[in-house]
C-alpha cells in the first residue's frame, strides 16, 4: 500500500527516449535542491511544464503489521532539468533550488540518465550507490537490461552492477549474475 500514489518522475514522458538536444537552446541542467524538497520542485515543473527527470525508487517497510510504499528520489538533492536559461530561472525562483549546476558534456549525461531510466524501468530492485570506486567496466549481454553499460562492484551480497551519474558521483545498483555481463570495450 502506498502512502501517496505515484507522482510523474519524468516530464514529458518521453522524455528519456527522444535523441540528445543537439543545437538546440535546450540543455541538461542539475539542479541541487533544499532537503527533501525534490518531489515539490517536481511537482512545480510538472505544472510549468518544463522537462524534467527526477529518479525515484519504492521503499517498503512495514509499520505496525503493514507494508507501506513510498516513492522515494534515487539521487537525493538532485533534479535534473532539460531547458533553457529562462526555465532554469523559473525553477530557481521556486525557492526550493540551492543552485543549479551546468553540465559541461550534454551528451555523456544524456546517457547517463537514459541507463538509469531503462534500469528503473526495468523492475529489478534497485540499491542506491554513493561515491563510486573504481571497478571492472562490463556491458550486460542478455535480458531486460541487455545493451546497459556500467561497473561491477563486489559485495557481501554478490556482485553488483552499477550504472553512474558520474557528473554527480553517485548511481544506482542491481544484483547480476555474471552470465548476463561481457567486458565492455
Amino acid at each position: 500500500m502506498p502512502v501517496l500514489a505515484a507522482e510523474p518522475s519524468v516530464y514529458p514522458a518521453t522524455l528519456l527516449e527522444m535523441p540528445p538536444v543537439g543545437e538546440s537552446d535546450q540543455q541538461w541542467w542539475v539542479l541541487h535542491c533544499r532537503a527533501r524538497q525534490e518531489k515539490a520542485l517536481a511537482r512545480r515543473l510538472f505544472d510549468s511544464q518544463i522537462p524534467f527527470y527526477l529518479p525515484t525508487i519504492d521503499r517498503r517497510f512495514r509499520l505496525r503489521g503493514r507494508t507501506i510504499t513510498s516513492h522515494v528520489p534515487l539521487f537525493p538533492g538532485y533534479v535534473f532539468l532539460l531547458g533553457n536559461r529562462e526555465q532554469r530561472l523559473g525553477a530557481l525562483t521556486t525557492n526550493r533550488v540551492v543552485r543549479t549546476l551546468p553540465v559541461g558534456n550534454q551528451d555523456a549525461l544524456w546517457s547517463d540518465l537514459r541507463q538509469v531510466y531503462q534500469l528503473i524501468a526495468s523492475g529489478a530492485p534497485i540499491t542506491p550507490e554513493e561515491r563510486l570506486s573504481p571497478g571492472v567496466s562490463v556491458e550486460i549481454r542478455s535480458g531486460p537490461l541487455a545493451g546497459l553499460k556500467g561497473k561491477i562492484l563486489r559485495t557481501a551480497s554478490g556482485r553488483r552492477f552499477v550504472v553512474e551519474v558520474d557528473f554527480i558521483q553517485q548511481g544506482a545498483s542491481v544484483l547480476l549474475e555474471d552470465y548476463c555481463l561481457t567486458t565492455a570495450d
